[in-house]
């Protein structure tokens, strides 16, 4: 089972945020120990340790969308993401990944949060 860590509206230093996300992580690895990720911005930062089993060669987290304007860490199975993804492909979604966790930022993207 993967883990996930993040944080919202926080206004430490780059620094201490990185320093941050790599203790949190540590206390998790237990949870994902095939390889971790961080993404931080100005006051939102996701972590992840990941037990790679779905895409184990592109499926790094936090993934993005395309333009890199969505983020996600996510702790699951999209059991139907082929089909799923083959839906968004018709509508001219660009995947980098075969992750079942791209589909979900693919579907906000097209749907807003109604795609849940």
């Amino acid at each position: 089972m993967c883990g996930i860590s993040g944080f919202y509206n926080c206004n430490l230093s780059p620094d201490n945020k990185t320093n941050i996300f790599r203790h949190m992580l540590t206390r998790i690895k237990h949870r994902g120990p095939d390889e971790s990720g961080i993404y931080l911005a100005k006051k939102v930062g996701l972590g992840s340790v990941r037990l790679s089993i779905v895409d184990l060669a592109t499926g790094t987290m936090p993934l993005s969308n395309a333009d890199e304007s969505l983020w996600i860490v996510f702790n699951g199975e999209i059991f139907n993401h082929i089909e799923l993804r083959e839906e968004l492909l018709a509508k001219n979604h660009t995947f980098k990944t075969q992750s079942d966790t791209e589909v979900i930022v693919h579907l906000y993207e097209e749907y807003g949060p109604e795609f849940l």
